[in-house]
């Protein structure tokens, strides 16, 4: 469960990443978009909890 927990806190972490990336490659309209913006808080906050999950394993 602790990897699977790891890999998630990851990907989400990579996907939120993405999303600040693109948000610098083409502009700040993107935080006009209701989508775009529910999955990079979305993403954000996943990747979050995750690392509070393993923390509190430990």
């Amino acid at each position: 469960m602790k990897a699977f927990v790891a890999t998630t806190g990851v990907a989400f972490g990579l996907l939120f990443l993405a999303h600040i990336a693109r948000i610098f490659a083409e502009g700040a309209h993107l935080l006009t978009e209701p989508v775009f913006l529910a999955t990079t808080v979305g993403s954000a906050s996943i990747c979050v909890w995750a690392i509070v999950i393993l923390k509190q394993r430990k």
